[in-house]
């Protein structure tokens, strides 16, 4: 496989077991301590800070003229998990679909939130592109964002709030929610655009000296493509649906700009509609011109063989060697080859034989089979 592209890596740890009670918490032993980072935004300041526990947060959330993002990251922690079902009366199957990390993209409408799943892609060190899920609870003035891994795709979100330009911090809780979907969608085109550069460069290279190294890239990026898609459809669905919404947690504002990210994700949808097809064309590139190439082989050695079957035949005639004098008795043989015995029939033999390779080879020439 090349280095260039490992397999897509999805987490199955936190698949549900069969007849499991639905609602429940799921932690295992793999689940990393959380990193709760408290953000405070408003039209004059950002501050963001790490906590320890989202006791912190009691009185914050309803400050009027301030929004509050709470970014988690990590679940190893029942405790958080049951003050977010007691204080802020958030379903048990909203934790369930939070800690079960295996969720599609969507969309759901509860009396005191908002909740919405995205897939975020991104390359770990190993060139490895994982596939972690990033949930939000929404409500008016506060989001709260969860995230299993300590990966990270959202900084652009952090920077914009630092400059303080645009309405990110005027937006309200919808817009961070927006703002940080945006930026997965947008991560989806930067990493279909490097496959596109390497799409181009395989069918370059095919045109000049096709390996197979090619056919196993072109493989790997078709199968990542359709994970894209199983991603990028969903997400679509999700901003249908957001758009759609009478939730009063949703801005109108803000469905203003979603609908941006929603023609972002049709344009994500199309381009690995696209790349995909440029993946099989090359696949079928390869093995065509593998195909032409033996082609061409075997013609070579069809002409080769050609040329020394009538030599072949010729000189086994010749190599039986039946004497045409009995040693025995002297008695003369007239059946048996006397050409055997001729002064010069070495030499009309190799004349003979130059004389039928030259005569095929102009009848293949006439054919063709040398262009």
């Amino acid at each position: 496989m090349s280095k260039r592209h490992k397999k897509l890596e999805v987490n199955k740890r936190c698949q549900p077991d069969t007849g499991s009670s639905p609602g429940a918490i799921y932690l295992d032993d793999k689940s990393l301590e959380p990193r709760i980072t408290l953000h405070i935004i408003s039209a004059t300041k950002y501050i963001s800070q790490p906590i320890g526990s989202l006791d912190e947060i009691r009185g914050l959330l309803n400050n009027p003229g301030e929004t509050i993002w709470v970014e988690i990251k990590g679940f190893k922690s029942l405790p958080m998990f049951e003050f977010l079902q007691n204080e802020f009366h958030i379903n048990k199957l909203t934790l369930e679909d939070i800690t079960r990390t295996h969720e599609r993209p969507k969309f759901e409408e509860f009396d005191d939130y908002a909740f919405a799943i995205s897939r975020m892609l991104i390359f770990n060190p190993e060139r490895e592109l994982e596939n972690t899920q990033v949930s939000f609870i929404l409500f008016h003035n506060a989001v709260i964002t969860f995230q299993e891994n300590y990966e990270d795709c959202i900084q652009p979100v952090r920077e914009r709030l630092k400059a303080g330009k645009g309405n990110i911090r005027i937006g309200g809780a919808s817009y961070i929610m927006y703002a940080i979907m945006d930026v997965i969608i947008d991560t989806y085109l930067e990493i279909l655009a490097g496959w596109a550069d390497e799409l181009d460069e395989i069918e370059d290279q095919l045109m000049i000296k096709p390996e197979r190294s090619m056919m196993y890239d072109a493989q790997l990026i078709k199968r990542h493509l359709i994970g894209i898609r199983r991603v990028a459809w969903p997400e679509k669905d999700k901003l249908n649906d957001i758009l759609r919404s009478d939730s009063p947690f949703i801005r109108e504002q803000t469905k203003m700009y979603i609908k941006d990210a929603y023609d972002h994700c049709i344009q994500v949808i199309d381009l690995v509609d696209s790349l995909k097809e440029i993946a099989v064309s090359s696949i079928d590139m390869y093995l065509s011109m593998i195909s032409v190439r033996m082609n061409e082989i075997m013609k070579v050695l069809t002409i080769i063989s050609s040329i020394f079957i009538p030599l072949t035949f010729i000189a086994g005639i010749y190599g039986m060697n039946f004497s045409r004098q009995d040693p025995i008795t002297g008695e003369i043989l007239p059946m048996n080859m006397p050409e055997l015995y001729s002064p010069f029939g070495y030499l009309y033999a190799i004349i003979l034989m130059i004389v039928i390779a030259a005569l095929q080879l102009l009848y293949f020439r006439k054919k063709g089979w040398f262009k």
